[in-house]
């Protein structure tokens, strides 16, 4: 299971990258790409034309972190809503934790889970509730 704080987001790109890019880049994808801000701290992943390896950039203190993962086997199963018309698509942590095992994130049905509100301003609470 992967743990991310409830602010950071996750982005895939639709359309395939090279994945011999490094951190500038990837850096300078997620900026042209993805009109994103790779500084933000939000997840951002690239997958190769194949559909075997996936490539995730998020900044971190002081310095880029990059995951790399490759199928020995099979393709990563992405959202069939990644073939919309968007340069890039929002999953959860749920989809991304089951698609770097390799598994389908396509289901019909989630359970329906309860998130705390965004609380903003309020240290005490802020400081009670971990997202």
């Amino acid at each position: 299971m992967i743990l991310l704080p409830h602010a950071v987001r996750i982005y895939v790109a639709r359309e395939p990258v090279s994945l011999r890019k490094s951190f500038e880049g990837l850096s300078n994808e997620v900026r042209s790409v993805l009109a994103a801000e790779p500084l933000s701290g939000h997840v951002f992943i690239f997958l190769n034309r194949r559909g075997i390896q996936i490539k995730m950039i998020l900044w971190t203190r002081g310095g880029y972190t990059i995951v790399h993962k490759r199928l020995e086997r099979g393709q990563f199963k992405f959202p069939e809503r990644l073939t919309s018309n968007a340069a890039r698509v929002e999953i959860d942590t749920h989809e991304l934790s089951m698609l770097l095992e390799g598994l389908s994130v396509e289901r019909k049905r989630y359970a329906q889970r309860w998130n705390p509100p965004l609380r903003r301003g309020n240290r005490a609470a802020s400081a009670s509730w971990h997202q």
